[in-house]
């Protein structure tokens, strides 16, 4: 494993900024960059101060997909990727995906340019996914004979209808930000992506801690779960929500904002 750096990490004002920086091979993930996003999530997991994650790509492209020559140059990475103890935990090809979730704040995935193979694998991860008009998303792997295997079908079948999703994993379509839109692999779409997830990590920023971290793992579990787990899970966090020191603080503030427009509102009028 090369030492070189493939991510950089910035945390400014509780936001975590996270960025391929591989630009000169657009941002094609190498086992370097599989091991330093894997530890890159695993210290974002153990931070308690940010608010959230914000990833995007350096250069031209967010991320072209695997660097197949680099990967496949020796045997032994496929094993290093592919390897598990317990068949239903991700290995570390798959977290780059899967781990992203394990964040206790929203993670929002920033799409410029070409979102490939295992670089849209990566962004499915995500809790957002912001990407431009003209972004270019492809599930890519049919294109070498391979199936999609880097856990962002946890994602993809919450997000798409079935049949979307084997055309695009069949085909190998390329679609844009537009498209994506339309078929739900997206949130939003922006010409200026980072701009946007900036206003929206700011907005997610003033709410309680709690409140999202308890909404992101209370969604996460019950979105495709019966009615009876999903009522369970709602009362088992909002009673510890309710317990916790933050959802009182968010009502004081909020309660001294509405006293402040009345006050507003009465000024007004004399």
């Amino acid at each position: 494993m090369t030492t070189a750096k493939r991510i950089s990490l910035t945390i400014n004002n509780k936001i975590a900024h996270v960025t391929l920086s591989r630009p000169e091979k657009h941002n094609a993930i190498d086992m370097a960059m599989f091991y330093e996003i894997d530890n890159i999530i695993k210290v974002l997991i153990k931070n308690r101060t940010i608010r959230v994650v914000i990833v995007s790509g350096e250069g031209e492209d967010f991320c072209s997909g695997l660097d197949i020559k680099s990967v496949m140059k020796s045997p032994i990475n496929a094993v290093k990727l592919l390897f598990k103890i317990f068949p239903w935990r991700s290995n570390l090809a798959q977290r780059p995906s899967t781990d992203w979730q394990k964040i206790p704040v929203p993670v929002i995935m920033v799409i410029h340019g070409r979102c490939w193979g295992g670089g849209l694998q990566i962004a499915l991860g995500g809790d957002f996914r912001i990407a431009t008009p003209n972004a270019s998303l492809s599930i890519m792997e049919s294109r070498w004979g391979l199936i999609p295997d880097m856990g962002g079908t946890t994602a993809l079948h919450k997000l798409v209808n079935l049949d979307v999703a084997k055309e695009l994993a069949m085909t190998a379509a390329i679609i844009d930000g537009e498209k994506a839109l339309q078929l739900g692999l997206i949130t939003h779409v922006s010409n200026k992506p980072l701009v946007k997830a900036q206003q929206l990590a700011e907005i997610i920023s003033q709410q309680s801690p709690d409140t999202v971290a308890a909404t992101k793992k209370l969604y996460n579990k019950s979105w495709m779960s019966s009615n009876g787990m999903m009522l369970l899970r709602e009362s088992y966090y909002q009673i510890k929500i309710i317990l916790g020191k933050n959802q009182k603080i968010k009502t004081y503030n909020q309660l001294h904002l509405e006293q402040d427009k009345k006050d507003f509102k009465q000024r007004k009028k004399w």
